[in-house]
């Protein structure tokens, strides 16, 4: 990372703000007027069931797909303006894991922007893809394949590449998606480190159990937002009810258990 102080937005203001988005695949509406701001220095999990379009959000947020209408602004700025501020990760299996090259390659891809396509990375940018892979416990693998490495492992490597970009918003795509406990403890640290340097991370989250240990923010999305805000008060049952739908009743007492739990805790 930089040595640099960064300079994300004041804690309680909105790091990322989205108004009015509107996605379609083949005519097909999936995401529906879809607006929220983002506090900056949280931990924010987007949580819902599959197909509410919750990846849609993040890649229409970075243009990866098109949006039919809406605005989304990084920091006050359009993306082209804030761009080096925001790194994404997406999900693991999006990515050629075949393509031949080393855990400390594919960190040093995220130094790209800065250093330019066609000039060789210098010792100084290689040493900062190595403090990235120790920060999430992989210094020892950075000359492996991505190829060989496991399942927690790749995911780790996208972690380091999007550290090293020393961004002050992180969009994550269920980073926790099949990973061991080990990598799963591990990305929790760097997390909790980032929020702690006053970073802000929105992480597509699909296990309802760790909501409410791991973040403090929470957006229940199907289609269209449902509730955004602090988790003690958005991880309730009857904005769940309303996310989950008919599957909600395979979910309902774990819910209700770890709702309970936000909810004491918030008051203590």
């Amino acid at each position: 990372m930089n040595a640099a102080a960064p300079s994300p937005a004041p804690v309680g203001e909105p790091a990322m703000s989205v108004r009015d988005l509107n996605v379609a695949y083949d005519r097909k509406m999936v995401l529906w007027d879809v607006g929220f701001d983002l506090p900056g220095g949280t931990l924010a999990a987007m949580v819902g069931p599959n197909g509410a379009g919750k990846s849609t959000v993040l890649k229409a947020a970075l243009g990866l797909v098109p949006s039919a209408s809406g605005q989304v602004r990084f920091f006050g700025l359009p993306l082209e303006r804030a761009r080096r501020r925001v790194a994404y990760v997406p999900q693991r299996e999006s990515v050629d894991w075949d393509f031949p090259v080393n855990a400390l390659d594919v960190v040093a891809m995220g130094l790209y922007r800065q250093v330019g396509w066609c000039l060789p990375l210098t010792k100084r940018h290689r040493d900062r893809a190595m403090e990235a892979l120790v920060r999430v416990g992989l210094a020892d693998l950075a000359r492996r394949q991505i190829g060989q490495l496991s399942g927690g492992q790749q995911q780790r490597v996208f972690l380091a590449r999007a550290l090293v970009q020393d961004a002050d918003l992180y969009l994550m795509d269920e980073p926790f998606a099949g990973v061991d406990a080990a990598t799963e403890r591990a990305i929790v640290d760097v997390l909790r480190a980032l929020r702690a340097e006053g970073r802000t991370v929105l992480c597509v989250h699909h296990d309802l159990d760790t909501v409410t240990a791991y973040f403090d923010h929470c957006l229940l999305l199907n289609m269209r937002v449902i509730a955004a805000g602090p988790v003690a008060r958005v991880f309730q049952p009857d904005h769940l009810r309303r996310t989950f739908g008919d599957r909600w009743r395979l979910l309902e007492d774990t819910v209700v258990r770890f709702g309970e739990e936000a909810v004491t805790s918030g008051r203590s």
